[in-house]
């Protein structure tokens, strides 16, 4: 299996706890590493500041991970976040260089019902 994969899959465990702590998680990083989430505007650069944000993080949500796809240095991971009752689906654009994160871009959306016009044609995802 690849080596970067099985990474993604200690760090987002389909049971829905995180396994790491951020202690664990920041020797994963890359020193340069950057998280950037388009929806709210924010980005945190190096891996100190991603490892002390997440210390100072006040509830973190379950995940469930929905799929994990790609290979080498490329992943995606599709999940569902429950913050307290809030539900949000996450696209993560992962990046690897030499075997650690360097770049995440994770895209947040909440659930809706589709159009009636294209609810039609679809089939519902696990929710």
């Amino acid at each position: 299996m690849d080596r970067n994969r099985e990474l993604l899959e200690r760090l987002w465990p389909t049971d829905g706890r995180l396994a790491l702590s951020a202690e664990a998680e920041h020797e994963l990083r890359t020193d340069d590493y950057v998280l950037d989430m388009p929806q709210s505007g924010e980005r945190i650069v190096g891996r100190d500041l991603m490892r002390a944000m997440q210390q100072e993080y006040p509830n973190p949500p379950s995940i469930q991970i929905l799929r994990i796809s790609g290979a080498g240095d490329h992943f995606v991971i599709v999940g569902r976040s429950d913050y307290d009752g809030d539900i949000y689906y996450v696209a993560n654009v992962v990046e690897f260089r030499d075997g650690r994160i360097a770049r995440e871009t994770r895209i947040y959306g909440a659930p809706f019902e589709p159009p009636p016009w294209r609810a039609k044609y679809a089939t519902s995802p696990p929710r």
